[in-house]
């Protein structure tokens, strides 16, 4: 990702409260200046608003629940009854009912995807070892 380098004039008080923030979280004040203002911007425009909101929202997560949202939201059988749609789709036509509840799970298993994906960024930005794909929770 490219970095781009910007003067901000903070008054000190303020200053000296986000230098005490960032040692307290073990983080630098770029690092907490940069993940303080990606939480406070609109929300990216091509996620649903609660989703965006919740993702930027997760920097102030304490490590322990970050921990648990890498953990799957979606379940086994939610992915079964996913894939059961989707080769039913390839057989025939869904009926109205069996769409709205193929895009209910997928719009459920796109956000358990990206909220697993922001936990393990913002843990790595805390300089948390991130499991490798084979080491990954399987969901339950």
């Amino acid at each position: 990702m490219t970095v781009s380098t910007i003067a901000v004039r903070l008054p000190e008080p303020l200053y000296r409260r986000l230098e005490g923030a960032a040692a307290v979280t073990h983080r630098t004040v770029d690092e907490l200046l940069a993940e303080t203002i990606a939480a406070t911007l609109p929300p990216a425009p091509d996620l649903p608003e609660a989703l965006a909101h919740e993702l930027a929202e997760m920097v102030w997560l304490s490590d322990e629940a970050l921990g648990s949202a890498t953990r799957p939201s979606f379940t086994s059988d939610q992915q079964k009854r996913l894939a059961a749609l989707n080769n039913l789709e390839d057989d025939r036509p869904l009926t109205g009912s069996e769409k709205a509840e193929q895009a209910e799970l997928l719009a459920h298993y796109e956000g358990s995807v990206l909220r697993r994906a922001q936990a393990f960024a913002v843990l790595a930005r805390r300089g948390h070892r991130i499991p490798s794909y084979t080491e990954l929770p399987l969901p339950v």
